[in-house]
């Protein structure tokens, strides 16, 4: 399948700002049975676009822009191919054994210990206890049930946290969105050293499918990959209780979603701010419709007491 992917961030200033700097990571990966066919990123205040890539091979574009502003857009427009994966089939997949031969092979070090978002805390133990998560049955088995458990076992509730909440809000209240799921995902599976990554992008939703997605149109995505034994990184999307497929569009890979927001930036002056949301993706053979999608927008944080250098951090949650 090859969709049409397009991402429009607004950041709106009031009084306006005196610069803005800011990084996205917008560009859809190209690996394994997904390829990016083209991508464009265009801004709506005149800017010299830069680009690099992070320690973990995902496209980073970054600019400055040095004059007063109240607003500015940031759009990605992007074609994408997919390739439906393999049918997962339980005899394909090795053993726990298996799995501790493929780490001690390789350096999975990143994927297995605590990261900022994706860590053991004290809420999180009667959610392992109720899963029974621990070394049963096999790898692929056990990560199946879990993304399963975590789906029946959280309430998805838009804007219920915030885009630098701990996990300790969404196991408090049995609610969150697809960033805090995939969070207490990894955070349940690599204490049994299983190798675990946040994956940012896209899901493609099906009007047509009989049990609708749980995370609305008009954002991104967030979801999970789990080293599996002689099946590679396998992607399991506990919001939705799926497995990737090819309906899921990978942008950007990390520890957690510190390593992988789409817009991260600062701005000075002492503005309040506001920054909403718009992503349609459609097949790239689908009549193509002038209407924008429903912008998602998103909370500020808390105002802050600040002293010398007036700057906030923008980054936008995934839902």
């Amino acid at each position: 399948m090859i969709y049409s992917v397009r991402h429009t961030t607004t950041f709106l200033y009031e009084p306006a700002v005196r610069e803005s700097v800011m990084e996205v990571r917008l560009q859809p990966r190209s690996e394994g049975h997904q390829r990016c066919l083209s991508f464009h990123l265009d801004v709506s205040i005149a800017a010299n676009i830069m680009q690099y890539r992070d320690f973990s091979g995902n496209t980073v574009h970054h600019f400055d822009i040095a004059g007063s502003h109240r607003q500015l857009n940031v759009t990605a427009r992007s074609t994408v191919e997919v390739q439906a994966a393999p049918a997962l089939r339980p005899a394909d997949a090795g053993d726990w054994a298996d799995l501790d031969a493929l780490v001690a092979a390789d350096d999975y070090w990143d994927m297995l210990a605590p990261s900022e978002f994706a860590r053991p805390v004290e809420e999180l133990a009667p959610v392992a206890a109720e899963l029974r998560c621990e070394r049963r049955d096999s790898p692929l088995a056990l990560l199946t049930e879990l993304n399963e458990g975590i789906f029946r076992w959280f309430t998805y509730v838009p804007n219920s946290t915030t885009v630098d909440s701990p996990i300790d809000e969404a196991l408090r209240t049995r609610q969150g969105v697809c960033q805090d799921f995939a969070h207490i995902m990894i955070a349940l599976v690599r204490p049994l050293h299983v190798p675990c990554r946040y994956v940012s992008g896209y899901l493609f939703r099906r009007e047509e499918d009989e049990a609708p997605d749980r995370s609305p149109a008009g954002a991104s995505h967030a979801w999970v990959e789990a080293l599996v034994p002689r099946l590679g990184w396998v992607a399991f999307d506990p919001t939705n209780n799926l497995v990737g497929a090819d309906r899921h569009i990978r942008v950007a890979i990390g520890r957690d979603y510190a390593d992988v927001p789409p817009t991260r930036g600062v701005y000075k002056g002492g503005a309040h701010s506001l920054l909403s949301v718009a992503v349609t993706v459609r097949p790239a053979d689908a009549p193509h419709r002038e209407e924008s999608p429903p912008g998602i927008v998103i909370p500020p944080r808390p105002a802050m007491a600040r002293v010398n250098a007036r700057t906030e951090q923008e980054q936008q949650q995934q839902q």
